[in-house]
């Protein structure tokens, strides 16, 4: 399996200005398979330690922060001679330990020298909670599922993968067949490693949504495992809630839709733990596409998972659906077609917003986009999300009348077509960096 986050890692080997590198993602989106991957492929050797249930770990942490002593202890525990440069220092499940977690800093500030990166299942709730973090001692990196580019090379399809990445638009119009039906697959497959992995082999859709059921059910584990237990039963109802949020017409968040006479604050906390988790993600409002967009949030704001195929099983779509045509691009008013949209946008390290007026009209997304030219400039670019062949643009084209952005984008199952103040990209496409055609 390919993941492009080796390419940024690699970025971060050879950057100047390295510090200890923290993987941020939700449980079993690969982040261990990852970062040994990336010891065993680019570093002389590798030491990796598990924090998780390890006593040994956490009473080596519970002494000084004197790196020597930890480097013996850590040289112990995984069988291998730590060396400068030449070694890739591995810490998984690290908030098990927070003073493990605290010692990036001693690391950084006084043996640069040794290169570490750490991961976490569930970190940002660890983070969330005041474990001593070492601010500003640290890199970040956030992995998700895979990416349909990356669905496609999994499944043995790099030269689709590749006109995607080098934007051959006249070719990728010659195979759109191929591509509506493995997107068809990835809406139902996902992204997530285990089960992009099994499906490359074997095929099987009732295998997928097996390892589906048994990833929501380790999610349920660590609700009652790790989660406060008097907010386990708002974070239960919030999470089983989001298929019936994204079902609607308006998907703005309704704390009604979880439990009827509701209010937002009652699940706050429960909202809060799943965001940590990396399991949901919030697309705000906002009031006008100004930058920054943070500063022009409104209070109300739209829930998704973090995976397309997972909501695929929580929304139990049958496999015939996948099988009739287009019809899995419109189902659930087209939830699942918003869920791959915004995890696509996500995945190319774009943070999406919302815009709507008073119920006449809404943008499915609006995000800042920096571009890499001479220009070096920032815009903001609203895109309407269409899962059906009917290309109206109402809402689009009020928001354009009120702002004038630069551009209008819309993506649907329509081919690519740039018109003066519009840009339709396929559905398919949507991953690929097109705002640099």
């Amino acid at each position: 399996m390919k993941r492009y986050a080796i390419d940024q890692l690699l970025e971060w080997k050879d950057s100047s200005r390295r510090k200890p590198l923290i993987i941020r993602g939700a449980r079993q989106v690969g982040k261990t398979w990852l970062m040994r991957e990336f010891g065993s492929r680019y570093f002389k050797n590798m030491a990796y330690i598990n924090f998780d249930n390890n006593e040994g770990m956490r009473n080596l942490f519970e002494g000084d922060y004197n790196i020597p002593r930890l480097i013996d202890g850590l040289q112990v525990e995984s069988g291998e001679k730590i060396a400068p440069h030449t070694t890739l220092l591995v810490f998984d499940e690290v908030q098990e330990v927070p003073k493990a977690l605290s010692s990036l800093k001693y690391f950084f500030e006084n043996c640069p020298e040794y290169v570490i990166v750490a991961g976490g299942s569930l970190l940002g709730v660890a983070l969330h909670e005041g474990t001593s973090f070492p601010v500003g001692k640290v890199d970040f990196l956030n992995l998700y599922p895979l990416c349909f580019r990356e669905f496609l090379e999994a499944v043995g399809e790099e030269k689709l993968a590749n006109l995607l990445r080098e934007k051959d638009w006249s070719l990728i119009v010659a195979f759109r067949t191929r591509y509506m039906d493995w997107l068809r697959k990835y809406y139902y497959v996902g992204g997530m490693p285990e089960a992009v992995n099994d499906y490359a082999r074997e095929k099987d859709y009732k295998a997928v949504r097996k390892i589906h059921e048994q990833i929501l059910f380790t999610y349920d584990q660590d609700f009652s495992k790790h989660a406060p237990a008097t907010i386990v039963p708002r974070i239960r109802s919030l999470w089983l809630s989001v298929p019936a949020q994204l079902a609607r017409e308006n998907k703005k968040f309704s704390p009604g839709i979880v439990q009827k006479g509701s209010r937002l604050k009652d699940f706050e906390i429960a909202m809060q733990w799943l965001l940590d988790c990396g399991l949901i993600r919030q697309v705000k409002q906002i009031s006008k596409p100004a930058i920054p967009l943070m500063s022009y949030t409104t209070g109300f704001f739209k829930i998704y998972l973090h995976d397309v195929g997972l909501l695929s099983t929580k929304s139990e779509l049958d496999v015939m659906t996948l099988l009739s045509g287009n019809l899995i691009f419109e189902e659930f008013k087209g939830a699942l077609t918003e869920q791959f949209v915004m995890q696509e946008l996500v995945a190319n390290g774009i943070t999406p917003y919302y815009w709507s007026s008073d119920g006449r009209a809404e943008v499915d997304f609006v995000f800042k986009y920096e571009s890499t030219g001479p220009d070096d400039k920032s815009d903001v670019f609203p895109l309407e999300v269409k899962a059906e062949e009917n290309l109206q643009s109402k809402s689009l084209k009020i928001y354009c009348d009120r702002f004038a952005p630069p551009l209008a984008l819309r993506t649907s199952m329509r081919d690519y077509r740039r018109e003066s103040w519009l840009m339709n990209v396929p559905l398919y496409a949507i991953g690929s960096d097109f705002l640099s055609t």
